[in-house]
């Protein structure tokens, strides 16, 4: 589990896994480098198949972005559809929008098959337009998800106001498909079920050295060396330190989120009421939704514990009053900050190295559907060694361009819109 004090997730997730550190070596089928929704994913579906797994995590399960983004479970990605068709192609991106538009059944049915007390409510989510221009993006969507097979629906602005209780909104994408959990307790649950299944898991195991051998791989951590016919490199944002023959690359973004002490009945009456998770479509996105204790979470782009933390805390007040004004001057009882890993097209990337190893990585802030999908795909290929399976085709390599002034681009500009 993720030991940052301010993480909301991390003081209420009631799941728990004990992971002890890898001490000692260790001959699996499939080893795993990486204890989020992706990996965790991946352990309990080989485990279920009858594989041997070893996952090796750098610090407590959950602790990365698995652990500290929204907990929006939804059913696509970022982009819409004909987005996603234009960067991959008719067949690929059609492929990939079926595959992920089923993503919330598959983080649903997990939680009820293996009781993951995670606080899920599948009540939906809400796209809401901050200004006229955002409808409009709205609108489009709306008859691109339609054309799609989406039961997506576009709401106007009473109908949005009534689900959300704020008028700050000019109208509203609803998806009943999608939904909210408890992310890191959520990421537990699916640890806790894999290590019931057979899988090994080792938190405060980090991963030093990744190297091939003549009949697979051989992972060095804590001293120790875990030889595995496959592996899967599932760090995505958070990869770090590793001497691998591939490292994913992303540019990585701040997310910070900022949640109230649980609201008295009566002040947060009329507030999301039916349980959905909100994004919405202003240029340096914020978010917003309640926990099942009645906080108000409100989440958007920035580094909470860097140089402009003060820019975004101050922000984030402000947002709140703007959002319900009956809420001005509530304090903030819990600060925390993720990191996403971006890919320029925000497509996210399955890296095939070798013959039995593969990288999932760049959701670009769609982690829990994707994850979940992508780590149980990832399983399935290494241990039958049929790659058609994947949400993606694999590649040999990707590459970012001006990672680090990108991502100086994402913080400054995120400080810059929040000051004004």
């Amino acid at each position: 589990m993720t030991s940052d004090p301010g993480n909301l997730w991390a003081a209420s997730a009631r799941e728990r896994v004990d992971a002890p550190p890898l001490a000692a070596d260790a001959t699996v089928d499939l080893a795993v480098i990486g204890g989020g929704f992706t990996g965790c994913a991946a352990a309990l579906r080989a485990a279920e198949q009858g594989a041997s797994v070893v996952l090796l995590e750098a610090e407590g399960i959950g602790h990365g972005g698995s652990g500290r983004n929204v907990g929006l479970v939804n059913a696509g990605l970022w982009l819409p559809p004909d987005d996603i068709i234009a960067a991959m192609g008719q067949e690929a991106g059609g492929r990939l929008i079926a595959v992920l538009a089923e993503a919330p059944d598959r983080v649903f049915g997990l939680i009820e098959r293996h009781g993951i007390d995670c606080e899920a409510v599948r009540g939906g989510t809400l796209h809401c337009a901050h200004a006229p221009a955002g409808l409009t993006d709205l609108e489009n969507r709306h008859r691109q998800g339609n054309r799609h097979g989406a039961p997506i629906r576009l709401l106007d602005a009473g109908e949005t106001r009534a689900r959300t209780g704020t008028e700050a909104y000019c109208g509203a994408l609803f998806d009943p498909r999608a939904g909210t959990v408890q992310p890191l307790a959520y990421c537990l649950g699916l640890g806790r079920a894999a290590q019931a299944a057979g899988a090994q898991l080792h938190a405060h195991s980090p991963a030093a050295a990744l190297h091939r051998e003549k009949d697979g791989w051989t992972v060095t951590a804590n001293g120790h060396r875990v030889r595995a016919g496959a592996v899967l490199l599932a760090t995505n944002a958070y990869h770090a330190g590793l001497d691998a023959p591939f490292r994913p690359r992303f540019v990585p973004v701040n997310f910070s989120q900022f949640a109230t002490a649980p609201l008295p009945e009566a002040v947060r009456a009329g507030i999301l009421e039916g349980g959905e998770g909100c994004w919405d479509t202003a240029l340096v996105m914020n978010a917003f939704r309640l926990d099942v204790a009645g906080r108000l979470i409100v989440g958007a782009i920035g580094d909470a514990g860097g140089p402009a933390g003060r820019v975004h805390a101050r922000f984030a007040r402000r947002r709140l009053e703007r959002l319900f004004p009956r809420l001005a001057g509530t304090p903030f009882e819990h600060v925390w900050t993720g990191r996403i890993a971006m890919t320029s097209d925000h497509v996210p990337r399955i890296a095939r190295f070798g013959a039995t190893g593969l990288a999932c990585f760049g959701y670009s802030g769609r982690g829990i559907g994707p994850g979940t999908v992508f780590g149980a795909a990832a399983a399935d290929a290494l241990l039958t060694g049929e790659m058609d399976g994947l949400p993606v085709a694999p590649v040999d390599s990707h590459a970012e361009r001006f990672v680090a002034l990108r991502t100086a681009y994402y913080e400054a500009g995120a400080a810059v819109m929040h000051t004004i």
